[in-house]
């Protein structure tokens, strides 16, 4: 990788300047105050139950000011075997959720009116690296950690743009196990069936032995799938090995793999969902993602008050699928003059992502108080091979062979990206922190390939540079020792990505000014725990989205540009209260907590670029609801404990969306436009450990089984309605030795 064509030598210098500036900075307030130094606060974790939140300061990245929550998983009771999303996010407010993926294979989130297409607003990470496809130009998260083997997830909301880069919505970090520090091996070993089919087995072994530590672990997971044709297999393997040189240096590096085939059911038009969700017209339509991902980390602490990290990383991974994707009111039958099934189409996609992350945490004095600035920098390097609309075979298999010479579109994508960052925490007084930050980031991408094979689709993308700078302003004021105001605005940022520069069509038109989405976040709360009893976190948000790109139609040709802004704002709750020791700290009946994570937002479009709409009444779209984003999302419920026994209830309610800008009422013929309602559903989930090494867990998720669904699609896994699972059960049983 040749980083002197990724960066100019003018960040270098900016790089070292920088860093030394700030360095000796420190070092000269020290030599002028020869004080006794005092202990920043960094405040504890929080939390009665799985809800924590990160301290001011965690892993060389400044929290203090930022909305944030962290799940932890060993307390968690919810369906893991199938990384039941729904359950594992339900006491982070706010959180919208896309259920039509049974499998639990691929996440998809999204939070304040953002769209949940694979977690694509957000900048998902595992371990504090990237693993979604390509950060910059496709930003979908195709590979998710199984949950089984996390240890926690933090989410921080769109205020970590200056710490992360890429995303509105926030930032999603996946923590995996860490090895055992006490014991040379532990074996941990889970088992699970459930409905229609599951079972997964999830086997994970770790230790330390000297100052060597390693922690692996492989799952695997097949059902037939609550819906017809949604069989599906899965394999997730990980390994992790570190060695501690001494006290200040650690070396680490891990792998992880993980690959799939997944059926895809396809859509259902609304009578056909009304009449049976269940049933699928598509049998022959498969879509699998073999997903690698390497990392070699370096932590080196200098001395009290300087630490290093350094991160290299690299996603290697493919997205391929086959079938028959017409619309659904098209029937995928036999050809009578060919006496077979049309053959399949067939998209591949190939991913080579390489990125260098540094950060820095220098502590220093000023005003008698320590102060703290992190900071670092970032190099990346992306490369996406698009081969889309092949003609395959007319089998029913998982075949992504072609039948044709060659693919019907072909793309080439590059991305080179240069950060630079710090933000810093003022500790003005005892109870104030101010916390300033600044990203400066530089986006190159560039494209070449074919729309068909007449000879008259070569397209060669313009290389497009951008060099801007990102801003924010944080705040906490410590009420208590474990309570706090928070306040937060932070600039955000969403590149044009691939699809969205390359024509769908040879007649599509690209508007050459396309302008990346740009905007704000901003936060304000107040949070903590109160004694043993109270863990909440209530607050208001305003997320501002301009330059959404979309399409118009121009002179009978499709135009593709920036559409115009939306507004999020609304109220998020979290409140969780321990009812008995609200009364007595005593436990002899058991406890009882009652949890309320609610969410209430207006999510509109404020303005609209096209004229054409825009001088029509009946097609206005300013003040139109944002699609997606429904007004209101409530979870709550309730967990008893007693000694070793755990069982929570979760009750979810979540309003209508509509699935276009226009705010389409009535589904069209295909069913991939109109409103979806809202919907309620509820889940009963249950562990029981025995001795210290023995646990059964079980639940039913959707126990009333309700019907609904979250997502329209346009094309892919199969346009049309597509329904959320019914009624399902699951067993499990762990050994920890």
């Amino acid at each position: 990788m040749n980083f002197a064509r990724i960066i100019k030598m003018r960040h270098l210098i900016s790089i070292v300047c920088f860093f030394s500036f700030m360095n000796l900075f420190a070092q000269k307030i020290d030599s002028l105050s020869p004080v006794q130094l005092n202990t920043i606060a960094v405040s504890p974790n929080y939390g009665t139950s799985e809800i924590e939140r990160l301290s001011s300061v965690s892993e060389m990245i400044i929290y203090a000011g930022k909305k944030n929550e962290v799940i932890r998983m060993d307390k968690l009771n919810a369906d893991l075997s199938i990384n039941n999303a729904r359950q594992v996010f339900g006491k982070v407010p706010g959180m919208s959720v896309w259920e039509n993926d049974g499998s639990g294979i691929q996440v998809g989130i999204a939070a304040r009116g953002l769209s949940p297409n694979r977690s694509w607003e957000f900048n998902v990470r595992q371990n504090g690296y990237d693993i979604s496809a390509e950060p910059f130009g496709y930003p979908e998260a195709y590979y998710s950690p199984p949950m089984e083997a996390l240890e926690k997830i933090e989410v921080t909301r769109g205020s970590a743009s200056l710490q992360f880069g890429t995303q509105f919505g926030g930032v999603v970090n996946y923590k995996i196990k860490k090895p055992c520090a006490i014991k040379k091996m532990r074996i941990e070993a889970v088992q699970t069936i459930g409905s229609y089919g599951l079972f997964s087995t999830y086997n994970a072994v770790g230790g330390t032995v000297g100052k060597w530590s390693y922690h692996g672990f492989i799952q695997h997971r097949t059902a037939n799938g609550w819906r017809e044709n949604s069989f599906y297999t899965t394999t997730a393997a990980y390994w992790y090995s570190s060695y501690q040189f001494n006290a200040r240096l650690k070396v680490s590096g891990e792998y992880t793999h993980n690959s799939f085939n997944s059926q895809q059911p396809g859509g259902l038009t609304d009578q056909q969902f009304k009449n049976n969700h269940q049933q699928s017209f598509r049998e022959r339509n498969w879509f699998g993602a073999p997903w690698n991902l390497a990392s070699v980390n370096v932590h080196w602490k200098a001395n009290e008050n300087l630490e290093l990290n350094f991160k290299t990383f690299a996603t290697l991974a493919e997205r391929n699928s086959v079938g028959f994707t017409k619309g659904i009111t098209i029937a995928d039958t036999l050809n009578p003059l060919i006496n077979a099934y049309n053959p399949r189409q067939v998209d591949r996609d190939r991913y080579k992502n390489y990125g260098i992350e540094v950060r820095s945490i220098q502590k220093y004095q000023l005003l008698n108080k320590e102060q703290i600035l992190s900071g670092g920098f970032r190099i990346y390097k992306g490369n996406t091979d698009r081969n889309q609309s092949g003609i395959g075979t007319s089998g029913n298999d998982f075949d992504l062979s072609l039948t044709a010479s060659q693919y019907g579109r072909h793309f080439t994508y590059q991305t080179t990206n240069f950060a630079l960052f710090a933000e810093n925490i003022f500790q003005l007084t005892k109870k104030l922190k101010i916390v300033p930050g600044i990203r400066y980031e530089t986006i190159q991408n560039s494209g070449s390939g074919y729309l068909n094979t007449n000879g008259n689709g070569a397209i060669n993308l313009e290389k497009r540079t951008r060099n801007f700078f990102l801003f924010g302003m944080g705040s906490e004021y410590a009420v208590s020792e474990k309570t706090n105001f928070y306040a937060n605005y932070s600039q955000a940022y969403r590149p044009v990505t691939f699809s969205e520069l390359s024509p769908s069509a040879t007649t599509d038109i690209i508007d050459p000014n396309l302008k990346d989405a740009s905007g704000f976040n901003a936060d304000f709360g107040f949070r903590g725990t109160v004694k043993n009893f109270l863990n909440f976190d209530v607050g208001v948000f305003h997320l501002q989205y301009d330059n959404r790109i979309g399409s118009l139609n121009q002179n009978g040709n499709v135009f593709r540009t920036n559409i115009g802004t939306s507004v999020s704002r609304g109220i998020e709750s979290f409140i969780e209260l321990n009812v008995m020791k609200f009364f007595t700290d005593s436990s002899r009946v058991g406890e009882v907590n009652l949890f309320a994570s609610n969410t209430w937002m207006n999510a509109r479009y404020v303005r609209w670029n096209n004229p054409e709409i825009a001088s029509n009444p009946e097609k206005k779209i300013e003040g139109k609801r944002v699609e997606n984003a429904p007004e209101y999302i409530h979870r709550m419920g309730l967990t008893y404990n007693l000694k070793k026994f755990s069982a929570t209830f979760q009750y979810s309610k979540v309003g209508a969306v509509f699935t276009d800008a226009a705010n389409t009422e009535l589904p069209n013929a295909n069913a991939t436009t109109g409103k979806l309602p809202g919907y309620e559903v509820m889940d009963l989930n249950f562990t029981l450990r025995i001795g210290a090494a023995y646990q059964i867990k079980g639940g039913i998720n959707n126990l009333l089984d309700a019907k609904y669904a979250t997502r329209r699609s346009g094309g892919y896994p199969g346009p049309g309605i597509l329904p959320s699972n019914g009624r399902t059960f699951y067993l499990s049983a762990g050994i920890k030795i």
